[in-house]
């Protein structure tokens, strides 16, 4: 790019690294930020992320010359939510007679959650990742994408053959994905699964080393999440819990939101892959906290799935339309992408999985159980729970979580 001249309030696009052009704004940086000795450079604030950085001034180009130019040669969901907020910005600006706030007050993210960044510097770290389901698919292809260097391994070993082709390298065990890598993730189906990958033959816990880092995505009970923390650090290990909220559709587009507890500096030590992932990550404090909060989110996910779903067939049994209770539903206050996605599926007799109505019912069982382990009633999850129960009884176990409308219309 070649050199401009600027001033604070510019709209630019900035590239940072190898990644492609986006779209920001300069602006004055904080008071105790420090600008990079012996280079010319702006601070930065971009579009459609929290994000701020100091871009050398020849990696600038003015916004309104080159716009065209960038939306022909950049794609993707994040890029056009970054575009979207520039011409938001434009339009609130015209209409306060071409003034704007004053940036000097430009505020960095809090220290316990990060945010997406549309151009971010992949860590120099080695990363392994065991596990390629619906989730953990998604997030290997996104860590690839943002230029990380990744190591997979899956028990079918026929699913690292995309990721191969994609630049992964061949993990033979998750002992020598762990031996190989700096920082190694897993996301499995359930605790017996995720017990197995660090304590059977071959597992996770006997290619750990003293500094090696071990990152459990899976959503567990806290009583898993205890033991793997422990055995982890037996061996000098470094570990931290991160379950994902979000589906196999979240994943692929790198929009989950991640929850992590446990060792603080692995936690920063995976911000870039956190990035690539996901549009925001939350520190939880000590082990345990991040299953906990996972496990009453995705109770909460799972008990309103049930009610919808009840809701659809109520509707259906008292000659109402479906489809205009979808449409009454989605002008109202509990309007969401979620709900519209979920009951134009059931309305089409799609249920092909997004998330497993399986792993959903698992969720509600262990969040049951941390209910009576601190003496706390959840009626509605029990509830719930035997729908889900009664669906998988109807073989619908593979399908996604939606397929329990099929336990109310057998």
């Amino acid at each position: 790019m070649a050199t401009v001249h600027l001033r604070i309030g510019d709209l630019v696009w900035g590239k940072l690294g190898r990644y492609p052009p986006w779209p920001g704004k300069v602006v004055s940086p904080p008071k105790d930020l420090k600008k990079p000795r012996g280079k010319k450079c702006h601070f930065v604030k971009f579009f459609g992320t929290e994000d701020h950085a100091w871009i050398k001034v020849e990696q600038l180009k003015p916004y309104h010359p080159h716009k065209e130019e960038m939306i022909k040669i950049n794609k993707g969901k994040r890029f056009q939510q970054a575009v979207d907020a520039v011409e938001d910005f434009l339009k609130k600006k015209e209409k306060q007679g071409g003034k704007e706030q004053d940036t000097r007050s430009t505020s960095i993210q809090a220290a316990d959650s990060t945010a997406i960044n549309g151009s971010i510097t992949p860590t120099d770290k080695r990363i392994g990742f065991l596990g390629l389901g619906l989730m953990g698919s998604g997030i290997v292809s996104n860590l690839l994408k943002m230029g990380h260097v990744v190591t997979v391994w899956n028990r079918t070993v026929e699913k690292c053959d995309l990721f191969i082709q994609e630049g992964a390298r061949l993990g033979r065990t998750p002992a020598e994905v762990v031996s190989m890598c700096d920082i190694t993730f897993s996301c499995v189906s359930d605790p017996k699964a995720a017990r197995d990958l660090v304590l059977g033959p071959s597992g996770v816990l006997q290619g750990i080393r003293p500094g090696k880092c071990y990152v459990e995505m899976s959503t567990v009970d806290p009583e898993t999440i205890t033991e793997l923390s422990q055995v982890i650090s037996s061996r000098g290990g470094r570990f931290l819990e991160a379950p994902v909220a979000g589906s196999q559709q979240v994943s692929n587009e790198g929009m989950l939101v991640i929850l992590a507890a446990g060792d603080r500096t692995v936690y920063e030590d995976c911000s870039s892959c956190f990035q690539a992932m996901g549009k925001t990550s939350f520190f939880l404090g000590e082990v345990g906290n991040a299953a906990r909060m996972m496990l009453i989110l995705n109770m909460v996910q799972g008990s309103f799935m049930a009610t919808i779903a009840e809701g659809l067939t109520l509707a259906q049994a008292t000659g109402q339309s479906q489809h205009t209770f979808l449409d009454i539903l989605s002008q109202g206050q509990m309007a969401s992408t979620f709900v519209d996605q979920k009951c134009q599926n059931i309305l089409q007799g799609n249920f092909k999985p997004d998330y497993y109505l399986k792993h959903i019912q698992k969720d509600l069982r262990l969040a049951i159980s941390m209910g009576d382990t601190a003496n706390h009633p959840t009626p509605m999850a029990a509830a719930a729970n035997e729908v889900y129960k009664r669906a998988k009884a109807l073989d619908q176990s593979d399908n996604d979580m939606s397929a329990v409308y099929r336990a109310y219309i057998h």
